[in-house]
């Protein structure tokens, strides 16, 4: 399985985040605690996304172990954003490894990561697929059960559809079509982040003027607490709120 993470909050060096904790995203890929029987290393690529000052999302992602790229740190440090989100891939056997296949995938404001694998791929999902306009599957990033996760999210966020709506129908309608999948998904436009645990883990952290969700806590902080298993979480900054709640059937969120 791949590792992630995201952040809202006060703004900091990228590298803060990615690089400089003791089980940093960088440490956890040649090194993470907690892969559930879903790989060894994540080598296959890897991904930053953050904001710039304007508002504008952008994106750093290659191919090849994070740990490996002689530019990431230079990017990182001299680069400060309030909202950012990260990845590092452990590719599925029989995807490819290439660039466009790792997180984050992004749309406008929209960034985007999946930890995890859709079973029996891609027979599992093909009438899921249907439902998506001809020009989305044809322009996926790769030909990879994440990016199809993302054309999901993308159409449904089109809508107009509330964010965690959206993860937790997705997660759902993915979960029934293919059982046994591992659905782990974060989402932010840098305002929100929305993440989903189905089969995997996720941990939370809320300080006065930060909330980090990530795979695997990177340091000590006592603050971090693992968020339930089949769980949607949205949170937020300045406050920080934390909103975590059961993903139901079919894409409910545990609402009345």
């Amino acid at each position: 399985m791949c590792r992630h993470l995201g952040y809202l909050g006060t703004a900091v060096p990228v590298a803060e985040l990615i690089d400089d904790p003791p089980h940093s995203l960088v440490h956890q890929s040649y090194a993470p605690a907690d892969m559930r029987g879903g790989g060894t290393v994540n080598v296959d690529g890897f991904g930053v996304g953050w904001y710039s000052p304007d508002g504008a999302a952008v994106r750093y992602r290659r191919t090849g172990p994070i740990w490996a790229d002689a530019s990431l740190a230079a990017v990182t440090r001299a680069t400060t954003s309030g909202a950012v989100l990260a990845a590092v891939r452990s590719g599925t056997v029989g995807m490819p490894i290439v660039e466009t296949a790792c997180a984050p995938f992004t749309d406008g404001h929209w960034l985007f990561s999946h930890n995890g694998r859709i079973t029996d791929w891609p027979e599992s999902v093909a009438d899921l697929a249907k439902a998506l306009p001809v020009t989305d599957l044809l322009t996926l990033d790769a030909p990879t059960d994440a990016a199809l996760l993302w054309a999901l999210v993308r159409a449904r966020l089109a809508t107009g559809e509330d964010p965690t709506a959206v993860l937790a129908g997705v997660v759902s309608d993915v979960a029934a079509a293919a059982p046994g999948s591992r659905l782990n998904l974060l989402l932010t436009n840098g305002t929100v982040l929305v993440g989903t645990t189905w089969t995997h883990a996720l941990w939370v952290r809320s300080t006065p003027d930060s909330v980090a969700l990530a795979s695997e806590p990177w340091d000590s902080d006592e603050r971090w607490r693992e968020i339930p298993d089949g769980s949607v979480v949205t949170v937020r900054a300045f406050p920080s709120t934390v909103d975590i709640r059961p993903i139901g059937p079919r894409g409910r969120t545990g609402q009345p």
